[in-house]
């Protein structure tokens, strides 16, 4: 965990060695957040609103009648941005995914958890969907705890029942909108069109999905955070001293004193007048003035909270701002660290990686094999042959007609079935030939022959294979 920014003065409390959605019992401590205004909770309604419509439009929007963005991990088949990927790309991925690990790292780094705040999903729709719709129904902090706790009149029913059938509603879109990311768009259509005999497996997965949603949202909310999501964790092993985040600044803010009517007479204080609402407001429960903490998000509801007391108590506002640890407490700001140096260099190696690696991409490819358990074919003419398998693959978005000739004197491709090998964009072709010679002109046992590949005219696979027949007339 990373470096705590407690004043020696603070008391330190067992939160280190707690959660604070937990109860010393064990039990779930529900979080009541208090509605919060202010500079920050308003750009973040902004943001939220621009990423939940590109979040929705994403699986409308195609380029040529294909998706823009398709992530089928079913067929192992990946469009990101337009590209296409297919299984053969698994080295592209691996790199695309390192890069984009390595750029959280970085981020992070530099900015702490800026991503968790602003534009993680989960929190988008908890606290920019879910939580205000909660808000509307039931009302603020208080008046959910009271209703919570309060009997079964027709007025709790009423409430309850409506936000639990307005969360399902929205948990199922959200269910269907991860569908149309996983299968496309099309084809969620086709599900919800059709009878669910029809599709099945797509319904089955339909309900599963937005399940998983209705759970998380209505009950398991900050537990997603804290106890599922990896990334709060790593916040031990990314953050330093010099990493910006949430923070309260302990230097001016201590030692806390309530606002008393005789404050002449009392000796002088922090700045924080130790009112509360930076808990109340935590969407996590913790108390920020704590120090950095595993469960804070970076939401910002505390320092909008912490400023509107500021200003009413007509004192400078930024008690609890983005800081880092030495910004506070020594009062300068280094970013381009050290380790953010080693971040950048190594970010910029794999930018450069992939991009060669793409430039350099076949869009078809093709792989021969010997059918299995054959070795040659000894002909009435005179001829030997041997069978072969052929896997072509179509990475672009168009049909492409495929030739195959060999190289090697005398020997001839004679391909089984269907002559006309046509591949359509973005398919997987499965066809078998033959290579026949006459048996007089094998010199050696095992002979290398190169087949050459062309699509529209044009080479794009050269592949050496096997021929294997007894030598002349042996």
């Amino acid at each position: 965990m990373a470096k705590k920014n407690i004043n020696p003065n603070l008391n330190p409390e067992s939160f280190r060695d707690a959660l604070a959605s937990v109860r010393k019992d064990g039990k779930r401590n529900w979080v009541y957040p208090k509605k919060v205004k202010g500079f920050f909770y308003k750009y973040r309604t902004y943001l939220s609103w621009l990423l939940l419509a590109i979040l929705f439009l994403g699986p409308f929007i195609k380029v040529d009648g294909r998706p823009y963005m398709l992530l089928n991990i079913f067929e192992r088949k990946f469009i990101i941005f337009g590209a296409a990927f297919w299984p053969q790309d698994t080295h592209l991925l691996i790199f695309l995914l390192l890069i984009f690990f390595v750029f959280i790292i970085l981020f992070t780094v530099v900015f702490g958890r800026v991503w968790c705040g602003w534009a993680c999903p989960q929190t988008l729709f908890m606290e920019m969907v879910f939580r205000k719709i909660e808000y509307l129904i039931e009302g603020d902090a208080n008046q959910q705890r009271t209703l919570n706790e309060g009997p079964w009149t027709g007025e709790k029913i009423w409430k309850k029942g409506l936000k639990i059938s307005v969360f399902g509603l929205i948990s199922l879109l959200i269910g269907h909108l991860v569908m149309a990311y996983l299968i496309g768009i099309d084809q969620v259509i086709q599900i919800v069109t059709q009878p669910p005999t029809a599709h099945l497996a797509g319904f089955i997965g339909l309900l599963v999905f937005s399940g998983i949603f209705m759970f998380v949202f209505s009950w398991f909310r900050e537990q997603a955070c804290i106890v599922v999501c990896p990334y709060g964790r790593l916040q031990g092993v990314l953050l330093d001293d010099n990493s910006i985040n949430v923070m309260y600044n302990y230097v001016r803010g201590e030692p806390r004193s309530p606002i008393r009517k005789q404050a002449a007479e009392i000796a002088p204080k922090g700045d924080c007048i130790d009112c509360g609402l930076c808990v109340q407001v935590c969407p996590t429960g913790i108390d920020i003035r704590n120090g950095t903490q595993m469960e804070c998000v970076n939401c910002t509801a505390c320092i909008d909270a912490c400023d509107e007391v500021m200003i009413k108590v007509d004192r400078p506002v930024g008690l609890i701002r983005y800081a880092s640890e030495n910004s506070i407490k020594q009062g300068f700001q280094k970013l381009f660290t050290g380790r953010v140096k080693g971040y950048t260099f190594l970010l910029m190696l794999l930018v450069a990686a992939f991009i060669s690696l793409i430039a350099t991409r076949e869009d078809l490819e093709g792989t021969i094999t010997r059918f299995p358990g054959m070795t040659y074919q000894a002909r009435p003419d005179g001829k030997v042959s041997n069978l072969y398998n052929i896997t072509l693959i179509n990475k672009t978005f168009e049909p492409q007609s495929v030739t195959i000739v060999s190289m090697a004197d005398g020997m001839e491709v004679e391909i089984v079935g269907d002559t006309n090998w046509v591949l359509e964009p973005q398919t997987k072709f499965e066809g078998r030939f033959f290579l026949v010679k006459e048996q007089s002109d094998v010199k050696v046992p095992q002979e290398k022959v190169h087949l050459v590949l062309s699509a529209e005219g044009v080479e794009f696979d050269d592949i050496e294979t096997n021929f294997m027949a007894p030598v002349g007339g042996k």
